[in-house]
C-alpha cells in the first residue's frame, strides 16, 4: 500500500507542476495580450490625433477657400451693382441728349439697346 501511496504522490506532484506549468504559461499569454493592447491603444491614439488634424487643415483650407470666393463674389456683385446704376444714369443722360435734339432716335436706340444688353 505504501508504494501505491508514494505512486499516487509522485502522480499528484506531476499534476501539480503541469498545472502550475499551465498558469505560467497562461500568465506569459495575458501579460503579452495586455501589452499587444497598450500598444494598439497608443497607435489608435496617435491614428485618431492624426486624422483629427488632417481633418482640421481640411476644415481652416475650405473656410479659407470659401471666404476667399463669398469674397470676390461680393465684390462682383457690387461692381455689378454700380455698374448697372452706372448705366441706368448714361441712359437718362442719353435720354435728355435725345430730348435736346443732340443725337437721333436711331443713335438713342442703338446706344440704348447696348446699355441694356450689359444689364
Amino acid at each position: 500500500m505504501e508504494t501505491q501511496g508514494r505512486h499516487i504522490e509522485r502522480l499528484l506532484k506531476k499534476a501539480d507542476a503541469a498545472l502550475q506549468d499551465g498558469i505560467k504559461k497562461a500568465d506569459r499569454v495575458l501579460d503579452e495580450a495586455t501589452a499587444l493592447g497598450a500598444i494598439t491603444a497608443k497607435q489608435a491614439a496617435r491614428t485618431s490625433r492624426d486624422i483629427h488634424a488632417r481633418a482640421k487643415k481640411e476644415r481652416d483650407s475650405l473656410k479659407s477657400r470659401s471666404m476667399g470666393n463669398i469674397s470676390r463674389g461680393v465684390s462682383a456683385a457690387k461692381k455689378m451693382a454700380s455698374s448697372t446704376q452706372d448705366d441706368l444714369e448714361i441712359l437718362e443722360r442719353l435720354g435728355m441728349l435725345r430730348k435736346n435734339k443732340v443725337i437721333t432716335e436711331k443713335e438713342f436706340q442703338a446706344k440704348k439697346k447696348k446699355i441694356l444688353g450689359r444689364i
